[in-house]
């Protein structure tokens, strides 16, 4: 499988290339210091694999990334970088990026996945898969939460944690204490908290309070 590397780093290329040399079932097939010369390349000879870094002088991963995906379909992307954010992970996954791994990795994680991205399937590496799933499952959370309470009830929520009591947010909502005593519990029994001080931190948790 031939492999192109890019990344503004000459130590991570070379280190790269080392790893690489001792795999017969691997060449390299170029390694690019930035977008642009990255693209000049491709334009001559395309890999089966573009190891790809997402932060290089000119141009981003990600713009690389959609313009390597339009004009290279062919060319499977994986992600090699030091940025361990879940914006990028998704956003490079969103663009048609196979893989995703860490400059941190072990060595045989980074010929894994390149042998498994080659053979057309994603990979990522765990560390960030499960930085993905607990955001995702949050995201569900936050949307479960916004559905299942009434706009009064969010109200409600938002000035318990401004530290009102029943009286003043009901004075501020015009309503009846009894109705924001009301909304109080309901609140405590759909977020399954048991005080107002875990309420506020659920709500917080959930996107519901800035």
């Amino acid at each position: 499988m031939k492999i192109a590397i890019a990344d503004d780093h000459p130590l991570v290329i070379k280190g790269i290339r080392q790893i690489l040399s001792g795999n017969v079932d691997m060449e390299i097939a170029g390694s690019y210091a930035n977008g642009q010369d990255l693209l000049r390349g491709l334009a001559v000879q395309q890999p089966d694999i573009l190891l790809l870094d997402l932060h290089m002088p000119g141009m981003t991963g990600e713009e690389i990334a959609d313009v390597v995906r339009a004009k290279y379909p062919d060319i499977k992307i994986l992600a090699l970088t030091n940025e361990d954010n879940v914006y990028y992970i998704k956003s490079m996954l969103r663009k048609g990026v196979m893989g995703y791994l860490l400059k941190t990795t072990q060595e045989e994680i980074l010929l894994h996945a390149i042998r498994t991205v080659y053979e057309g399937e994603q990979y990522i590496e765990p560390v960030m898969k499960e930085k993905v799933l607990q955001d995702t499952l949050q995201a569900k959370k936050q949307v479960s939460a916004n559905m299942v309470l009434s706009r009064n009830e969010r109200e409600v929520l938002r000035l318990i944690a401004s530290d009102l009591t029943s009286q003043e947010i009901a004075d501020k909502l015009f309503m009846s204490k009894r109705t924001v005593d009301a909304h109080r519990l309901n609140l405590l029994m759909k977020l399954g908290v048991k005080n107002v001080a875990a309420l506020v931190k659920r709500g917080i948790q959930l996107g519901l309070i800035e």
